[in-house]
């Protein structure tokens, strides 16, 4: 099933999501559903809040990008805790796909250690580098109700701040399914 992604000025975004039960939510279920939506729309990473669950959980899926010699990871994570990040802060641009047509770059440490279960509650603990920690680092700012744009510098919100209206408003063209917060 492929869920519309929701908006930028949707609370649900601002929102620290909540642990998962596996004895309440179908997990396989929802991430396959991720996986799908977030192919629908052309991205690498997809976070429960992005289409409206307020759960503890995303997935990646880094084959699309041409990044050199790093390994490709298409992963679900469930309940994530980072253990640690490490490294020199670099940046990258990024965008997102509830906040689409925008992008900035963003600092973020090169290397990451995180916790976390697999859609079969397998507990484990990895290390990621590079892009992919970037990725991971993304998605795991949305589930603690952190857009990308919360990074950028106070002068380039103010710019952007009729374009992020304007999306809230469902005046922005996407090519995937959106549900927008304030859509009339």
């Amino acid at each position: 099933m492929i869920y519309p992604i929701v908006a930028y000025g949707h609370p649900v975004l601002k929102t620290k999501a909540k642990d998962i039960d596996p004895e309440e939510v179908d997990v396989k279920q929802l991430v396959n559903d991720m996986f799908e939506t977030m192919y629908n729309a052309n991205g690498v990473g997809l976070a429960a809040p992005q289409v409206g669950k307020s759960l503890r959980l995303f997935v990646i899926d880094t084959d699309p990008i041409d990044d050199g010699d790093e390994p490709k990871v298409k992963k679900a994570f469930i309940n994530p805790q980072i253990i640690e990040e490490a490294g020199e802060e670099w940046a990258m641009e990024e965008g997102c796909l509830s906040i689409p047509n925008i992008r900035e770059d963003v600092f973020r440490q090169e290397h990451l250690k995180l916790q976390y279960f697999d859609e079969d509650f397998n507990e484990h603990v990895e290390e990621f580098d590079g892009f992919t920690a970037r990725v991971i680092q993304h998605e795991y700012d949305h589930i603690e109700g952190i857009l990308f744009t919360d990074h950028i510098s106070a002068l380039k919100k103010r710019l952007l701040k009729g374009k992020l209206t304007n999306i809230s408003k469902g005046k922005v063209k996407a090519d995937y399914k959106m549900a927008f917060p304030k859509l009339k």
